[in-house]
């Protein structure tokens, strides 16, 4: 397979029948070796990350579908850390959208004026663009319409999606004795059809996700699926 973009956590492959795949490594963001999803940077090696990253995707991804989301899953292969996925455009250079059931990390360092760590927030959904020169801004919908990232009327269904998948996966832990916190999520307009799918991958480093009042390591996720 042709390897058509190297990032960091993760590789987009390409087969002899133009099939496209994601390919997932062993390296994770962070800092100084520390896990963090937020980092811009690899900044550890972890084995078997990978495969537990293609494993928790593999099952929401399916999950999501047998509800009705639309997405850009078609299989995957574990034994190969490979997912097979239906090619889809990013919105600009590419657009994270969060959401946020307790109030924690990012939240409360910009609102801790107002917010306690800890307080629910009934699916409150952010939009922040990808770009790491700018830690990635919060951008409102004005702002996505005006630079024309998104059309109109495209924001409200992205983030009625948001919550949708959100409520979902958060149900579905919940049956596992686990809290959903918040979690991100990407989405992309499928080639040849415009229509707006979820996109990129479903796995631990996308969410916050506590047992009682432990948090629970991204790759210990797998283990309760």
């Amino acid at each position: 397979m042709e390897n058509i973009y190297r990032g960091k956590t993760k590789d987009l492959l390409q087969d002899e029948q133009g099939k496209t795949y994601f390919h997932f490594k062993d390296d994770m963001t962070g800092k100084d070796g520390q896990f963090d999803p937020g980092a811009n940077q690899v900044g550890l090696t972890v084995e078997g990350s990978g495969k537990a990253n293609v494993t928790v995707s593999k099952y929401f991804f399916e999950l999501l579908e047998e509800k009705g989301i639309p997405t850009h899953f078609v299989e995957a292969n574990i034994d190969e850390n490979t997912m097979e996925i239906k090619p889809a455009k990013v919105f600009g250079k590419g657009l994270e959208v969060i959401c946020r059931f307790v109030a924690v990390g990012s939240f409360i360092r910009r609102y801790g004026l107002y917010a306690e760590s800890g307080m629910p927030l009934e699916g409150y959904v952010e939009f922040t663009l990808k770009d790491d020169d700018r830690e990635d801004p919060l951008i409102n919908e004005d702002a996505l319409e005006i630079l024309g990232i998104l059309n109109e009327g495209e924001y409200a269904k992205i983030k009625q999606l948001t919550r949708d998948i959100s409520t979902i996966i958060k149900e579905d832990l919940a049956t596992k004795g686990l809290s959903l916190y918040d979690i991100k999520l990407e989405f992309g307009r499928l080639a040849g059809s415009d229509e707006i799918v979820l996109i990129d991958e479903v796995s631990g480093g996308n969410m916050r996700v506590y047992k009682e009042t432990e948090y629970v390591n991204p790759l210990d996720i797998v283990h309760y699926l």
